[in-house]
């Protein structure tokens, strides 16, 4: 055997005992007549001392010759440790060995393996495997495990049933781009890489499972961020006879569920929104409300006076920023920048100070008088010492900006705190949006959304008034999960395919197994996704996704440990049947 114990799981309570561990040696520290050895594993560091006096069996010697990342086999005595470590669980106590075995040497790795490492991004993802064995990247691994085995056990006393659905499925025209995977036994056709296993889950509700479940990988062959990967992981579920009520309930225990056991945190009930209200406050579907800053509406206040700018927008709206009227000029042409980013995209930003002493100054004072800017400052709920931010245009587009620019003052401001979390569902979301240049309208979720029983009306005569029967959970301005009660009528259904643009030739090709299933009895039914990598980051603190993978590719979808995406050999590309020099 390699080992008695872990190298975490020693105390004062086995003194004397005759243990063996095995680990990677973590650092040396050679005071002549005194060694030290960090032994390291997943469970934690163990000290070995050996003493030059009392060194009998020439273990100094075999010491000395490792290095960093040596894995070893140490057999030895528990003792008492004479200075202390407080830090570590093991920190009372340390190794006298009798025995060092060098199971395998190693070369000095390319960077610090320690918690403040000297790796970069781009070298610690290359050496991805060292990078594993640092404490933050394993702790986030662990807290991944623990998230997934909480879900696990509360859906199965839910009665939920976890299936695995195919990997290898058919490529659909809707929704972000898929991976394909060439089929060399059918020649020019190809599969594709699930995005969800959506339409496999309503199969499952029309197969009477009820409830399912499934931790699932997903592919979407899209442009990367922090929040984004090319394969993600959804924890997926489905339910039968269910309203929306009943999926909200069900997944907001869920969630309290998993803060509770994790965190020691216990949510109150999750605040509703409709997605016009969410809108028209804060210009977005994800809400940050961990602080305020609700959008001020002042078009009325400010037309009339001259000022071509404003007379000529469709919108002027406004936030208000708490204590910031001291901000300098140099603030201000700093901020006014950082909205004119092409990210942004706002022209340029109009302020008004209302200083502690009750003074108001402002960018427009040449077209605005005191007690006009006054009234801005009434109407957006300001006080003395606060600062007004107004930006302008058209409503979508300053929505948008400003959502951008409250967000950023509320980090600027310290509002946004990583311990505090405001939960909310946002209900009611249009179950259309129209893409002017293709001149149709698209699913703002996906094709099999219901829309909500009293608009369904609507569809032929107003489609973009129609509301669907969807809702998103949102955590501190991140959407961690969203869903949809499903249509399950055929007829339906098919009005959804043609107010999508889908002919009826089309439709059937696409998803005529759906729509043939329809016909056998299908259930009321509805069900959720929630992006498990984001979940992770979220609970653990963290804005990437890429910390909580274990094995994550980069921002330009590439993983440089292995060297993947790469080119293939002309043998496998000619049992395949492609040729890429017709593409050349």
């Amino acid at each position: 055997m390699y080992r008695t114990h872990n190298c975490g799981e020693l105390r004062l309570s086995d003194l004397g005992a005759q243990v063996k561990l095995a680990g990677w040696v973590s650092k040396i520290r050679d005071k002549g007549g005194l060694v030290w050895i960090d032994l390291r594993d997943r469970y934690g560091i163990t000290q070995v001392i050996l003493n030059e006096s009392t060194d009998e069996a020439g273990l100094l010697q075999t010491a000395r010759s490792l290095g960093r990342e040596f894995v070893v086999c140490v057999t030895g005595r528990v003792v008492e440790r004479q200075s202390k470590n407080d830090k570590i669980y093991t920190g009372d106590i340390e190794i006298v060995p009798e025995k060092i075995e060098i199971l395998n040497a190693s070369l000095v790795p390319p960077f610090v393996i320690d918690d403040e490492t000297d790796g970069g991004d781009d070298l610690r993802m290359k050496y991805r495997y060292l990078d594993l064995r640092r404490n933050p990247v394993r702790q986030n691994l662990e807290l991944r495990h623990r998230i997934s085995q909480i879900v696990r056990q509360y859906l199965d006393n839910q009665n939920f049933i976890e299936v695995e659905t195919p990997v290898l499925i058919k490529s659909t025209p809707e929704g972000a781009r898929d991976f394909v995977v060439p089929s060399r036994m059918n020649p020019g056709e190809f599969y594709a890489l699930p995005q969800s296993p959506q339409t496999f889950k309503q199969l499952l509700m029309v197969a009477g499972f009820d409830r399912y479940f499934q931790i699932v990988k997903c592919f979407r062959d899209e442009d990367l961020r922090a929040d984004r990967q090319p394969e993600f992981t959804q924890i997926d579920c489905e339910m039968s006879f269910v309203e929306q009520e009943d999926i909200l309930k069900t997944f907001e225990g869920l969630v309290q569920e998993v803060f509770i056991k994790l965190l020691d945190i216990r949510l109150p009930e999750f605040r509703r929104m409709p997605y016009s209200t969410a809108m028209e406050k804060y210009g977005s579907d994800k809400p940050d409300l961990r602080f305020g800053m609700e959008f001020q509406y002042l078009k009325d206040l400010t037309t009339g006076a001259g000022f071509p700018v404003l007379d000529q927008s469709e919108a002027v709206i406004g936030i208000v920023a708490p204590g910031c009227a001291s901000y300098t000029r140099k603030q201000l042409d700093e901020l006014t920048d950082w909205i004119k980013r092409p990210q942004i995209g706002a022209g340029g930003l109009i302020f008004v100070r209302y200083g502690t002493d009750g003074e108001i100054k402002s960018s427009v004072d040449k077209f605005y008088g005191t007690e006009v800017l006054k009234t801005w400052l009434e109407r957006a709920g300001a006080k003395p010492g606060d600062l007004l931010l107004i930006l302008c245009g058209g409503t979508d587009k300053t929505r948008k900006a400003l959502s951008e620019l409250r967000l950023e003052m509320g980090n600027r401001l310290g509002m946004r705190e990583k311990g505090k979390f405001e939960v909310l569902w946002v209900v009611d979301f249009p179950l259309l949006e129209f893409n002017e240049e293709e001149g149709r309208y698209f699913a703002m979720h996906h094709p099999f959304t219901s829309p909500k029983p009293e608009d369904i009306a609507l569809l032929e005569s107003k489609p973009g008034a129609v509301r669907a029967n969807a809702y998103d959970l949102v955590i501190n301005g991140v959407e961690i999960g969203g869903g949809s009660i499903r249509i399950f009528n055929k007829e339906l259904q098919a009005r959804m395919f043609n107010l999508l643009g889908f002919s009826e030739e089309e439709a059937r090709k696409q998803f005529g197994f759906l729509m043939d299933a329809f016909e056998f009895g299908a259930p009321p039914h509805g069900g959720i996704a929630f992006g498990f990598d984001r979940l992770c980051s979220m609970l653990g603190g963290a804005d990437s996704i890429r910390d909580f993978i274990a094995f994550p590719k980069n921002n330009a979808g590439r993983d440089v440990m292995i060297d993947s995406p790469s080119t293939i050999d002309e043998k496998q590309l000619k049992e395949l049947h492609i040729d890429l020099r017709k593409n050349s």
